[in-house]
């Protein structure tokens, strides 16, 4: 017998640890119309949301795409999106969608249940090589399809026009999430297979802008979808995305009303001189994040696949020093997980500062001289000075690391080879939560589902004992038993730990600045979602 899903029920374990800033309807009153310009210095990768999942293409993809659910704009309480209603199984195995009708793609095609299952079919296929498979590793059928043994997901079956069922092979407390995330967002299948490959550079979904025009290296111009499902969504008639353009530029164009949001943020050498100005007080919006910043270190690359080694990195690493150069923008870490995370362990002290011990820990390993290693980083201040700072931390305990400054983009590819990036820093593309819940901190970046090329376990670790841990967490659906799950999950990170996967360095607040011109509750500048900002929801001032 199927229910209807009550929020807070039983149905799932979706506790929300991240206080939030509710954002509330946007007033009558507000004018649609103007335009905005937000800078970024990269060029963007990808507008796949099967492939895209970096800081800067996130809210980009989320303005273009929609999924079955989404989050209520600057807080991450879910909301029905496309799905217009659903039910689950008194088993918490299967999900019945109703689709919303009259919902169009930017073609002009009305959205159906065909497109969702063929959108879920093709993050899943090895074939796409998306960083975001191992999501839907609950999907009845995901297994062969992941082997290669099948086309399309068994799980996924269209009813009818509008309604789509979705079995899993087990119960999943996290599955309303996935459906929330970027990897689930609908696709038409005619237009990918007229692009294939180049399809992120010609997106067509169906969220509140479109893209009109895409010059590579100097912009991207989104327009407002006139038909857009969401009444009263967007505002804003365009959004303007400059490239190119270094974030010290981009502060002076803010300044001088040329720009509005520095994208990469107020730039480190800038920080402490604006935020203690009173002229620029009301324009800077700060927000709590659930955020890890980490290096890693490839497992499968010697000598980092000896245990000693990677704890001797850990304990090299002066963490204080590195919160100095962000102005003291954060807190220590000592495991994956953030500290307002289910799961974290509280008592759990980690690897001491201690660069004596870690050159016991190298001549235990037989590297009593050392070695040379290259440390990968994305090339936007201030990441090559973190990683300077690792490079000499590293020196002192006799290993010579090779800065290799890259842009984002090629720095994530190098991490999804088995063979390329010995250590990264993971600045600029360091984990902030897709959804608030600790399995999100472990299957795409620690899990053996996110060790494949293409993927975001840039340490190429993979526990399948932990792995198997993790399902058995995940499946815990009882609210009855949120403790007996989060101690799984702390167990389940403390292992990591153990295993010295990461050498975990800070969790870091998130700064905002925005050019006087525009509205929008703070809440939406920096989403905990909608990364870094909630386009769909800003608006501008001066629309008469």
């Amino acid at each position: 017998m199927k229910k209807a899903f009550l929020a807070g029920a039983a149905a799932l374990l979706t506790a929300t640890a991240l206080t939030s800033v509710v954002t509330p309807a946007l007033a009558d009153d507000i004018k649609q119309g103007g335009s905005m310009i937000v800078t970024y210095k990269d060029d963007v990768s990808t507008l796949d949301p099967a492939i895209g999942y970096d800081w800067q293409n996130w809210s980009m993809i989320k303005s273009l795409f929609d999924g079955l659910m989404d989050y209520e704009p600057g807080t991450t309480k879910l909301m029905k999106d496309l799905a217009e209603d659903y039910t689950i199984s008194d088993d918490g195995k299967v999900f019945t969608f109703k689709l919303r009708e009259g919902v169009k793609f930017h073609n002009g095609r009305e959205m159906t249940a065909d497109d969702v299952k063929y959108s879920l079919d093709r993050v899943t296929n090895p074939k796409t090589q998306s960083p975001g498979a191992g999501f839907f590793g609950s999907i009845m059928g995901f297994d062969k399809v992941a082997a290669g043994e099948a086309e399309d997901l068994s799980g996924v079956t269209v009813v009818d026009p509008y309604t789509v069922q979705i079995e899993l092979s087990r119960p999943d407390a996290t599955f309303l999430h996935v459906m929330a995330i970027n990897f689930s967002s609908i696709v038409p299948k005619e237009i990918v297979e007229e692009f294939g490959a180049d399809f992120g550079k010609h997106p067509v979904g169906t969220g509140a802008f479109s893209l009109e025009d895409w010059t590579l290296g100097q912009h991207l111009i989104f327009k407002r979808n006139e038909d857009y499902w969401r009444a009263g969504v967007p505002k804003l008639d365009q959004i303007t995305f400059e490239v190119g353009q270094e974030p010290i530029v981009a502060l002076l164009r803010l300044q001088r009303g040329e720009a509005d949001i520095p994208g990469d943020g107020i730039p480190p050498a800038k920080f402490l001189e604006v935020t203690q100005d009173d002229e620029y007080k009301d324009l800077i919006i700060e927000g709590g994040q659930l955020h890890t910043g980490y290096v890693t270190m490839n497992v499968k690359m010697p000598p980092f696949d000896k245990l000693e080694v990677r704890k001797a990195v850990n304990m090299a690493i002066n963490k204080d020093r590195i919160i100095r150069i962000i102005n003291g923008r954060a807190v220590a870490a000592n495991q994956p997980l953030p500290p307002t995370m289910p799961g974290y362990d509280n008592n759990y002290e980690g690897y001491p500062f201690d660069p004596e011990a870690a050159k016991a820990l190298l001549a235990e390993a037989g590297l009593a001289d050392g070695f040379e290693t290259e440390l990968y980083v994305y090339n936007t201040d201030p990441n090559p000075r973190i990683a300077q700072a690792i490079q000499a931390d590293l020196a002192t305990i006799g290993i010579k690391a090779e800065i290799k400054a890259l842009a984002q983009a090629n720095v994530i590819a190098a991490g999804g080879e088995p063979d390329q990036a010995p250590m990264i820093w993971s600045g600029g593309m360091a984990w902030i939560a897709d959804f608030p819940d600790p399995s999100n901190f472990y299957g795409p970046i620690l899990g053996c589902s996110g060790a494949v090329k293409g993927g975001w376990n840039w340490s190429w670790y993979c526990n399948e004992d932990l792995d198997a841990m993790a399902t058995e967490a995940d499946s815990i659906t009882d609210p009855a038993k949120k403790a007996e799950r989060e101690e799984m999950w702390r167990k389940i990170f403390i292992s990591v730990m153990d295993d010295a996967a990461w050498a975990p360095v800070f969790h870091e607040q998130r700064f905002t600045m925005r050019s006087e011109r525009l509205g929008g509750p703070d809440a939406i500048f920096v989403d905990p979602v909608h990364i870094p900002v909630n386009y769909d929801y800003v608006w501008a001032k001066d629309v008469q």
